[in-house]
């Protein structure tokens, strides 16, 4: 006999693998659009393409908005607005709506005033669905003329939206929303009305002085702007970038970074979508345009240097996108493979505050790279006491001098691997195992403060305090970072252990 349960399960697993093949369906179908060649198109099917393009984006945000609830997934609705670039929101708009008045033989203007917010903190798929309602009544009922789109900043701030057409107009304007308009459009402006209320804002209707219907969609500025935008730093900090306008992918696993990162982008002013792991960015990359990325080195399926790789050499309209790696411990040995995968910058978790955060988004969109040094000699750690290093050389003896340097360069360089894998986790047995490994080649190099250091690691590790750890973890790896790179130069050429 079937539990009570089995059917709903069953119903949950059928409409679950029903999404998953809906999300992935329009997946391909906005990025066949995306890989069409729009420059090689005549005028008229280039905004064709152009209007398919902006429609099959709104169907698959309308299409996440309704799964997600039913999946059990969480779902827009109600979730905390996300920072809009109105630029972009309303040249979508046009793109879908003017193809459609033309071909009714009516004309289509989008007006904007000059001093409107680059970003503001809204409801995308609420202010789209508004829009596309009462533009679809305008286009509906217009048979000549023109329908007119504009938006403005009213003298308290607030969004004013105005949607005007040449058709009929409303009978009984003065009580229009209250009473459906125009047989057949009740539905859209009900609609329009319920979102409206979503965005803490009103809609009201009428008719203009000489004729045709005019929608008001008023948003005031409590509703629209963000708790913290790219305002003016404290006295005596660096400003923050004003990133507004600009939409920034965000390539990272850990959904706690995610967060971190997404509030310090809206905080700047840009819009973020996020990639959990390598795939997925690249996925995103081929589907939406992005003004800069931010990619985390270590993720599932393909790393971050894969993906940059990938990028670069790739040949797309991303191939020259400003890419910023972030990586836990920066460490000279793999940062240049880093850049020569195609990093312009990196930044390194863990991640600091928002001033730090924005010089470095300023740094990455200057695209300068930070001067690495690259001495000619072997330059001395920091706290090395060279005599106790010189008599380690001379008590080896000129035959087996190149023997102990490639010995102790191999052991340094494993024991880095190992704690950067330890510290990351954190795997407290691993940070042992290797501290102690440290603790003992330091104090025989006379790396004095490595080795301390290397014991206050191996104590935090010892007691299982992860804060201990990440508090201890990035000097201990910085100070064994400069010996291997003071030890290397001394090893002669062809000595190194491969």
């Amino acid at each position: 006999m079937m539990s009570a349960a089995g059917p709903e399960g069953s119903d949950a697993s059928r409409l679950a693998l029903l999404g998953h093949d809906l999300r992935a369906a329009v997946s391909d179908i906005i990025g066949g659009l995306r890989l069409i060649d729009a420059g090689r198109l005549d005028d008229a099917p280039r905004l064709q393409l152009e209007r398919v393009r902006a429609a099959s984006e709104v169907l698959a945000r309308l299409l996440e908005d309704a799964l997600a609830p039913m999946i059990d997934e969480g779902g827009t609705t109600g979730n905390a607005p996300a920072s809009l670039p109105l630029a972009r929101l309303l040249r979508d708009v046009e793109l879908r709506w003017s193809g459609r008045a033309r071909e009714k033989g009516v004309g289509f203007v989008m007006a904007l005033a000059p001093d409107l917010p680059r970003v503001v903190r809204l409801d995308r798929i609420a202010l789209e669905r508004i829009l596309s309602n009462l533009i679809s009544n305008a286009v509906k009922y217009t048979d000549s003329g023109e329908i007119r789109v504009s938006l403005a900043l009213a003298p308290d701030a607030a969004l004013v939206f105005r949607v005007e057409d040449d058709g009929p107009g409303f009978p009984d304007a003065g009580q229009a929303s209250h009473h459906p308009p125009r047989a057949g459009s009740g539905l859209g402006l009900k609609i329009a009305q319920e979102m409206a209320t979503r965005l803490g804002g009103t809609l009201a209707t009428g008719n203009r002085p000489a004729g045709g219907a005019l929608v008001t969609l008023t948003i005031p500025q409590t509703a629209w702007q963000p708790p913290t935008g790219p305002a003016e730093a404290e006295p005596g900090a660096a400003a923050l970038p004003d990133l507004r306008g600009l939409k920034i992918l965000v390539a990272e696993d850990s959904e706690t970074n995610q967060l971190l990162m997404r509030h310090m982008l809206a905080a700047l002013g840009a819009e973020a979508e996020m990639a959990s792991d390598g795939v997925e960015a690249l996925g995103r990359l081929d589907r939406e345009g992005f003004d800069a990325a931010l990619i985390d080195i270590e993720m599932p399926r393909l790393s971050g240097i894969e993906v940059m790789r990938a990028i670069r050499s790739g040949g797309g309209r991303h191939a020259d996108i400003p890419i910023m790696a972030v990586t836990a411990y920066v460490l000279r040995a793999n940062r240049e493979a880093i850049y020569a995968a195609g990093a312009d910058s990196i930044l390194a978790k863990p991640l600091g505050g928002l001033e730090a955060f924005g010089a470095a988004m300023a740094t990455l969109f200057d695209r300068s790279r930070p001067a690495e040094p690259h001495p000619a000699q072997p330059r001395e750690p920091r706290a090395l006491d060279t005599g106790r290093f010189e008599a380690l050389l001379e008590m080896a003896g000129p035959e087996s001098r190149a023997e102990l340097l490639t010995r102790l360069l191999s052991d340094l360089r494993s024991v880095e691997r190992g704690l950067v894998l330890g510290c990351s986790e954190p795997d407290h047995a691993l940070i042992r195992s290797q501290t102690h490994v440290l603790i003992a080649v330091a104090g025989a190099v006379g790396a004095e403060r490595l080795m301390k250091s290397a014991e206050s690691l191996n104590a935090a590790g010892r007691t299982r305090d992860a804060d201990a750890v990440k508090a201890v973890a990035p000097e201990t790896l910085a100070l064994l970072d400069d010996l291997i790179h003071f030890v290397s130069g001394h090893v002669p050429p062809h000595s190194e252990a491969r």
